[in-house]
């Protein structure tokens, strides 16, 4: 196998029995498959969900929890005792592993963005497993359906993954729920996320975790939209993993729609948070969005939100306000107002390296 950087998102009902408590055989067979792409040399992620699972039965709790406070209280004991049965089971192969923690606002501030980053990179250089999991114990807003599945998507591009594997109980996507529709027929490539295909997926999650087919997609959406490939399929299937980076596995595999993303442009597509808006003329918005060329300040009539240099501001085409993507201003708001509509010549608002369009 050609050696590559794999990223593997686990859901809660992987890992779990019936009764929605940890199960130690499944972990076990999960982490001998990453411990095998590891010895062959492979870059390999583990993004796990399961800290609830883990966690609720130490509390007390005769079942899953479902208040917020107490979801976060049982994560908190059980993501120690997940992180404890991934390390024991590892280091029998002599792999150490890593907890990184993670929530939204991680992605969206730059700086930290770049640290993950960094702390991923030093962690696979050195041989270890970074095992990722949504700060459950004090997310709010994120402790939502998709979470975990989002997540591994957004570390997948990231890193430039050579591929992402979605692992549930179904052994990919169907036309209808397969688990209510006996016609439901198995769908195994996909070059195109449609409405069509989103409606299909809905409703065939399961009832022990926060993900269901729909998330996939979504998740599936942002990773080959980076240029990452995905495969949704069964954590069942024995072996299923290591097949799935051999291209043998039953899945469902979607193909990356886009060139991979340079992680600077990464970060201002999918989470930079907007300062500011400019407006554009249409010269200017013909240059944009169909030309491929800067920004330059005469093009713009107008502009709103407290910006600096160096922010994200989103642009907007004059009268309609269609939205033509966001970009990396090069001006202070009051500075960019002083010379924006002026025919002579000024440093670019925006240069086209800083630019994301609209898709």
């Amino acid at each position: 196998m050609e050696k590559q950087t794999i990223v593997v998102k686990v859901g809660t009902s992987s890992l779990t029995l019936s009764d929605g408590t940890m199960d130690a055989e499944k972990i076990r067979n999960i982490t001998t498959q990453l411990a095998a792409l590891q010895t062959a040399g492979h870059h390999v992620i583990l993004v796990s969900s399961g800290a609830i699972a883990a966690g609720f039965s130490r509390l007390g709790f005769k079942k899953r929890p479902t208040k917020i406070d107490d979801k976060q209280a049982a994560a908190a004991v059980g993501q120690g005792l997940l992180m404890e049965e991934y390390t024991k089971n590892l280091m029998a192969y002599q792999i150490p592993c890593a907890q990184i923690l993670l929530n939204r606002s991680d992605f969206e501030d730059r700086r930290r963005y770049k640290n993950i980053f960094g702390s991923l990179s030093v962690l696979l250089g050195r041989g270890a497993i970074p095992i990722i999991n949504e700060n459950d114990t004090i997310a709010i807003e994120e402790l939502k359906v998709g979470d975990n599945d989002t997540l591994s998507a957004q570390v997948a591009a990231m890193l430039h993954a050579s591929l992402l594997i979605l692992l549930t109980d179904i052994d990919g996507l169907y036309t209808a729920n397969p688990k209510s529709d006996p016609n439901a027929r198995h769908i195994d490539v996909v070059n195109e996320i449609t409405p069509e295909l989103t409606a299909a997926a809905g409703g065939a999650g399961s009832g022990n975790g926060t993900g269901g087919m729909t998330t996939k997609l979504s998740a599936a959406s942002l990773a080959t939209r980076a240029g990452v490939p995905v495969l949704i399929c069964s954590s069942a299937e024995e072996n299923n993993i290591v097949r799935a980076v051999k291209g043998t596995a039953k899945g469902t595999y979607f193909t990356a729609s886009g060139h991979n993303m340079k992680t600077r442009l990464q970060w201002m597509a999918f989470y930079a948070p907007s300062a500011g808006n400019l407006y554009v003329d249409e010269g200017a918005a013909e240059a944009l969005a169909v030309q491929a060329k800067s920004l330059l300040p005469k093009g713009i009539v107008a502009v709103e939100g407290d910006f600096k240099k160096g922010d994200v501001v989103s642009v907007f085409r004059r009268g309609s306000h269609e939205y033509l993507g966001k970009g990396i201003v090069n001006y202070d708001r009051p500075d960019l107002q002083k010379i924006m509509n002026e025919s002579t010549s000024h440093t670019e608002a925006i240069n086209r390296d800083n630019w994301i369009g609209a898709e």
